[in-house]
């Protein structure tokens, strides 16, 4: 049984789902991932599909959702880190990954971005498989 996950910040257009693409790349075996965001927004910002897509990770079908469109029911919710209030979603665990929106800036700064969720969705799935999170 694979592990419901939700990766979640306001807009869903960046980090979040470059949190359920390496989601889905690295752990698809053991995660079902999902992102959501707070507030509507029109798409995903085309420099996170760019720099997915220079690491073989395709997100050109990605949509930004918002919470109601996410399973009530999680297991684990990780926020990107917030700037505003955090929202409050039903899960067994919940974590904030702190991580800087690169919305604006250079694409550099998706790339280190992308590297960082990379880094952090590995941690994790070692660490469910370790059992830190019991189901």
């Amino acid at each position: 049984m694979k592990y419901r996950i939700a990766f979640v910040c306001v807009h869903n257009s960046c980090r979040s789902q470059m949190a359920e693409g390496w989601a889905k790349e690295l752990a698809g075996d053991i995660i079902e991932a999902y992102s959501a965001g707070t507030e509507n927004y029109p798409e995903v910002k085309p420099l996170a599909v760019e720099v997915m897509e220079e690491t073989g990770v395709n997100m050109s079908n990605h949509k930004p959702k918002l919470l109601s469109d996410i399973p009530r029911e999680l297991d684990i919710l990780i926020t990107m880190g917030c700037n505003v209030n955090c929202p409050n979603v039903p899960s067994k665990y919940r974590e904030d990954w702190g991580l800087e929106d690169p919305s604006g800036g250079p694409v550099e700064d998706y790339r280190i971005t992308r590297d960082i969720i990379k880094s952090k969705m590995i941690d994790l799935k070692n660490r469910i498989i370790k059992g830190e999170f019991n189901k």
